[in-house]
């Protein structure tokens, strides 16, 4: 699990700045929707917040079915992310063996940043290429 901030620096090529998944490979930045957190919550009588499924960034307002690998993001201003990998291998991660749910396995969105930058709550973010 991760903690909630305001704003994150994202570095090209790297990472968000002083995250333990950040580095010169294809999974430096995780997103999940919104939409599905809410849902989990409702379906599971959960309360999982930002940060509780171990996103780096939750993303509200964007249809992920549209995504597929090679799609960018734009986050705020110019800040631009590659979906590199859809899901992931399940395994018995701390999220699902202690809340019953996870949603990275299934859903998440494992990213590269392409161009770097400040981002904070709140930011747009918009598809670039689908």
């Amino acid at each position: 699990m991760k903690n909630e901030v305001p704003e994150a620096n994202l570095i090209e090529g790297f990472g968000i700045e002083n995250d333990g998944h950040a580095g010169d490979w294809g999974r430096q930045v995780t997103c999940l929707s919104l939409h599905s957190v809410l849902n989990s919550n409702n379906a599971s009588k959960l309360a999982m917040g930002p940060g509780d499924f171990a996103e780096n960034i939750l993303i509200d307002g964007l249809n992920f079915s549209e995504l597929s690998v090679g799609s960018r993001l734009r986050l705020g201003g110019d800040t631009i992310l590659e979906v590199t990998q859809i899901g992931k291998e399940d395994h018995p991660s701390i999220v699902s063996r202690t809340f019953g749910v996870s949603l990275l396995p299934s859903e998440g969105l494992f990213c590269k940043v392409i161009k770097g930058g400040q981002i904070k709550k709140g930011d747009p973010v918009d598809i670039v290429i689908s």
